[in-house]
């Protein structure tokens, strides 16, 4: 966990504060002069009232230009920004022709599967033509081809669970399926810091919804313990149910999770367990199957075992890989698979190819290969970054690594001056993380060179400096203030 500085935490609510402050004066001063002017409304409410959007007028609008950058390639190792302007203070940008070539620390190409590949690509070409971009049709009516039901074949037996079922979107995947699993009557425990599409699914299954001090086993069981006691709302009768949400590598936090624990912990009070993998599948473990190979965990120990393919696989979509019972049982009840229409074949061919590379069924090691090249990547990256003196969360292995920037000014900042020396980083604030711990989040892939690395921190370095976000002395001032103390023992 974050443990924030009492000087960081009072200058960042200092500056919040600023910005608050002038943005409801400029407000007010707003509503005087549009008081004269003629509402368009027509006897309408208006859609966004003033408090609904202040954060984004008054806050967001000032750094847009930080977020949502167009590219114009794939996102490999290197990619092209395209540059944008404006001329009314951000509150409106414009693309232009031109583009910057840019070291890319910010997409989730874990593998690099997402660029052109030697294996994947011709195949996908080749089911593009056959199948064409879309099914055009859900699954249960003629948007089922032998590619799906491929893929949810070789998904069951890459986890390690007995059967799969897919999903066009990894975000609908959580937020759809979660209430297809408990309802009314059920109890949901989930880690206070899970994805927002796990918060969705369990907020709209219906389900009692209880939260967890994050990767906290022993406050886990404590929730459960309580929970179990009391029983149901009013009634205090037995929960119909109990599902324990978690993720394998937390997307804001680089952090593993506690998986033996929180499993020994739902097992000893007959709690089913829902383990999120979107960053963690294909990424972390000896062969790439997560943080159950990772931790030493059996898959038949973890019910249910979500995952997307946007990440480590390069494609779209998402996946629920569980007993064959659960698997059916979604089949014939969850509307994202009844409805929605079903993954474009050439997204599925990609996930296929992209594993068949992870387990060496092309004939080659490559998949090997990747897999040591993002695990030696991440823990360069992160043992280099700490050594600068930046406050880096997460465990090693993790290829996701957040440094902290905490201040709203540092935002903005750190993310062009890196654009200027081109290295493009995703910054992330509020709502996306707590009010005062804003943060950079670097992603690390295989398709990055030790000079790629190198160059990233070179820039970061610099960067961190000038902006000022090197909370902690650097390895060379840590050694100094070691030998001192030892001179004057």
């Amino acid at each position: 966990m974050v443990r924030l500085p009492y000087v960081t935490a009072l200058t960042t609510l200092f500056s919040y504060g600023l910005l608050f402050a002038f943005g409801q004066l400029r407000d007010f001063f707003r509503r005087i002069l549009d008081a004269r002017k003629p509402s368009n409304l027509k006897g309408y409410a208006p859609i966004c009232l003033g408090l609904e959007d202040f954060y984004t007028r008054r806050l967001y609008l000032r750094i847009q230009d930080c977020f949502g950058r167009p590219i114009a390639s794939a996102p490999d190792a290197w990619f092209d920004v395209v540059e944008r302007y404006s001329n009314d203070c951000n509150k409106t940008l414009h693309r232009t022709a031109k583009t910057s070539k840019c070291l890319n620390l910010g997409s989730y190409n874990y593998l690099g599967f997402a660029a052109a590949d030697e294996y994947c690509t011709p195949r996908v070409i080749e089911s593009l033509k056959k199948y064409s971009a879309s099914t055009c049709s859900v699954r249960v009516d003629g948007g089922n081809t032998k590619l799906h039901t491929e893929l949810e074949e070789l998904v069951a037996r890459f986890v390690g669970k007995p059967a799969a079922i897919l999903f066009g979107m990894g975000y609908v995947t959580n937020s759809a399926i979660i209430p297809a699993l408990i309802g009314k009557g059920g109890l949901i425990i989930s880690d206070s810091l899970n994805h927002n599409s796990i918060v969705n699914g369990a907020r709209g299954s219906g389900a009692t919804v209880r939260v967890f001090q994050h990767n906290n086993p022993a406050h886990l069981e404590e929730v459960l313990r309580e929970q179990i006691a009391g029983g149901q709302p009013r009634t205090h009768r037995p929960w119909k149910k109990i599902i324990v949400i978690v993720e394998g590598i937390y997307s804001m936090e680089g952090e593993l999770c506690k998986l033996p624990e929180v499993i020994s912990v739902c097992k000893k009070y007959k709690a089913y367990t829902y383990l999120d993998e979107a960053h963690s599948i294909g990424a972390v473990g000896k062969t790439g199957r997560g943080v159950c190979e990772l931790l030493g965990v059996d898959p038949a120990d973890v019910d249910i075992m979500m995952g997307t393919f946007t990440k480590s696989f390069g494609s779209c979509g998402g996946y629920i890989a569980a007993s064959k019972e659960i698997i059916h049982h979604l089949k014939h009840t969850c509307p994202a698979h009844i409805y929605a229409t079903s993954m474009s074949p050439p997204a599925v061919q990609q996930v296929i190819s992209a594993i068949k590379v992870i387990l060496g069924e092309d004939g080659t090691n490559r998949g090997a290969k990747k897999l040591a090249q993002i695990r030696e990547n991440s823990n360069f990256f992160r043992s280099e970054l700490q050594k600068m003196g930046f406050e880096v969360l997460g465990d090693n292995d993790s290829p996701v690594m957040p440094i902290m920037l905490y201040n709203p000014a540092k935002i903005p900042a750190f993310s062009r001056e890196c654009l200027r020396q081109n290295v493009a980083v995703v910054t992330v604030a509020f709502p996306a993380t707590p009010l005062l711990l804003a943060r950079a989040r670097i992603c690390i892939s295989a398709s990055h060179s030790r000079e790629d690395l190198i160059k990233g921190l070179e820039v970061i370095s610099k960067v961190g400096d000038l902006v000022g976000i090197k909370y902690f002395p650097v390895e060379q001032e840590k050694t100094a203030v070691i030998e001192k103390l030892k001179k004057i023992q």
